[in-house]
C-alpha cells in the first residue's frame, strides 16, 4: 500500500502540494520548462528544445530524418509522460490531482475559506455543514470572511495568469514590465482577461472544472475505473453503526463533495487526497474506536468496484482486520507447506 509507511498523512500531503505549487510558479523563471514565443521553441532545463527541422526548411534534410526528429522530440516525451501518469492512475487513481496539482491546491484553500464565510465548502452545496468538525473544533460561519475569500480568489487568479504568461514569454521581461508599470498592451490584456476568467472559475466552478473540464483528471479517472482492483476507499460495513454518532465527518470533509461510503462508480472524481479517511480516523479515535474507512486494493477493492446494479459483493474478512489477515496468511503458508510435504512423499 502506497500510504502504509507515511505518518501524519495530511501534513505530508500539504508539503508536497506547496512544493509543487512553488515549482509550478518558478519553473519558467529558472528555465526548467517554458515555451518562449520570442524564440519560437521550448526551453527545457536551460537548453533549447527544438524540433531540429531548420535543415529541412533549407532542403538539406530528408523527410524520413525529419519524421524521426518529430518522433524523438515530441511523441516519445509526451508518450512517456502519459504512460507514467496513466500508469500511476491505473493503480492508485488521481494521485497527481490530490497530491501535486496546483489547481487542486487552490480548490482546497478556497474551500476552507468559504467554509468559514458560509458554512459550506462550495456555494452550490444545498445546505450548511455541521459546525462541529471531526477533530472536535467548531467553525461558525462569519460573513466577514467573504472579503478574505474574494481576496484569495483574485490573488490566485492573478498569480495563475501571471505564471501562464511567463510560460509563454521570457519571465525576466514580464516581471520587469510588471514591477516597472511598463506592461505592453497585449500583456496587460492577457493578464486582465485571464485574471477575470480564472476568478470566475475559482469562485463558482472550481469543482466543475476538476470533474468535467480537466483532461488530465478525466483520463486519470478513466484509467482508474478500468482497473477493478485499483486502490480505492473501502468502507467496513460490519461497523456501519459506528457512523451513527460521527456526523458524517467523511462526507463533510471531501473537497470534491463526494460520498466516500458508496460504490466506486460514484467516486469517479476521487482525488486520492485521503481526507475522508483522516477525518474518519480522527472522529472514531475521539470515541476510542478504530476508523472504518481505509484504502483497499486487489481483492479487497472488488466490494467497492462491483457494488451496484443489484450486486452486493462480500468483503473478504482480512480486508479490515489485520489479525484475521495475518491468520489467513499463516493458514495459507501452513497449507502450502503440508501440500509440499505430501508431494515429496
Amino acid at each position: 500500500m502506497i500510504f502504509k509507511h507515511i505518518k501524519n498523512l495530511q501534513p505530508t500531503r500539504t508539503k508536497t502540494q506547496i512544493a509543487f505549487f512553488v515549482l509550478f510558479v518558478i519553473a519558467p523563471v529558472l528555465d526548467i520548462f517554458r515555451l518562449d514565443l520570442y524564440l519560437g521553441h521550448f526551453i527545457l532545463f536551460g537548453q533549447n528544445w527544438t524540433l531540429g527541422l531548420d535543415a529541412l526548411q533549407q532542403g538539406k534534410m530528408p523527410a524520413s530524418e525529419a519524421a524521426l526528429h518529430i518522433l524523438l522530440r515530441v511523441f516519445l516525451p509526451l508518450g512517456f509522460i502519459a504512460l507514467v501518469l496513466l500508469g500511476s492512475a491505473w493503480k492508485y487513481g488521481r494521485l497527481y490531482c490530490g497530491w501535486l496539482c496546483p489547481h487542486f491546491s487552490v480548490v482546497e484553500t478556497i474551500n476552507k475559506l468559504m467554509l468559514k464565510a458560509t458554512g459550506k465548502q462550495s456555494i452550490w452545496d444545498p445546505k450548511k455543514l455541521p459546525q462541529k468538525q471531526a477533530d472536535g473544533s467548531v467553525i461558525i460561519a462569519d460573513k466577514r470572511y467573504w472579503s478574505v475569500v474574494i481576496l484569495a480568489v483574485v490573488f490566485f487568479a492573478f498569480l495563475w495568469a501571471l505564471t501562464f504568461l511567463t510560460y509563454l514569454l521570457p519571465p525576466k521581461v514580464i516581471y520587469y514590465n510588471l514591477f516597472m508599470g511598463e506592461l505592453t498592451r497585449n500583456q496587460l490584456i492577457f493578464l486582465s482577461v485571464a485574471t477575470f476568467v480564472l476568478s470566475i472559475e475559482f469562485m463558482f466552478a472550481r469543482h466543475l472544472f476538476c470533474r468535467f473540464a480537466c483532461a488530465v483528471g478525466v483520463f486519470q479517472s478513466l484509467a482508474w475505473m478500468g482497473n477493478k482492483k485499483a486502490m480505492v476507499v473501502g468502507f467496513n460495513e460490519n461497523k456501519a453503526t459506528d457512523c451513527n454518532d460521527c456526523n458524517s465527518a467523511c462526507d463533510n470533509i471531501c473537497p470534491m463533495r463526494l460520498k466516500p461510503r458508496t460504490a466506486k462508480r460514484n467516486m469517479f472524481t476521487c482525488t486520492t487526497c485521503t481526507q475522508c479517511i483522516s477525518a474518519c480516523d480522527t472522529a472514531q479515535h475521539g470515541r476510542h474506536r478504530e476508523g472504518i474507512l481505509k484504502w483497499v486494493e486487489d481483492e479487497c477493492a472488488l466490494h467497492v468496484s462491483d457494488r451496484g446494479f443489484g450486486k452486493f459483493p462480500e468483503t473478504p474478512g482480512y480486508c479490515f482486520n489485520k489479525n484475521t489477515r495475518n491468520k489467513t496468511n499463516s493458514n495459507i503458508t501452513e497449507n502450502n507447506s503440508l501440500f509440499s510435504q505430501e508431494q515429496s512423499k
